[in-house]
């Protein structure tokens, strides 16, 4: 009877993924949004100041991370969940410019 239990878990499973993979494409597509609109606001911001936000590249960088993370779970590449289900991925700038 395991045997039974085992098979009928696999599809939920399959399908939960396919939920959770709609889910992070639709976040993958909010990101590229937002990342079109940081990119204009930094685009500005060096126009005015000539020299770019650094909180605002950090927080690029670290979306563009995120968006790494959904790609790779949305076409199988790799099983763990992004955000919201983990950390927000860091920056990991190094403030030397």
């Amino acid at each position: 009877m395991s045997d039974d239990s085992t098979e009928t878990k696999a599809p939920r499973s399959i399908w939960m993924r396919g939920l959770l993979m709609i889910l992070m494409a639709v976040a993958y597509q909010l990101a590229s949004t937002l990342l079109l609109f940081v990119a204009i606001i930094q685009f500005i911001l060096v126009l005015v100041s000539e020299t770019p936000n650094p909180r605002l590249s950090a927080f690029g960088r670290s979306l563009g991370r995120y968006q790494a993370q959904n790609a790779n779970f949305v076409s199988f590449a790799s099983e763990e969940l992004p955000f919201p289900f983990t950390d927000w991925p860091a920056s990991d700038q190094l403030m030397s410019k």
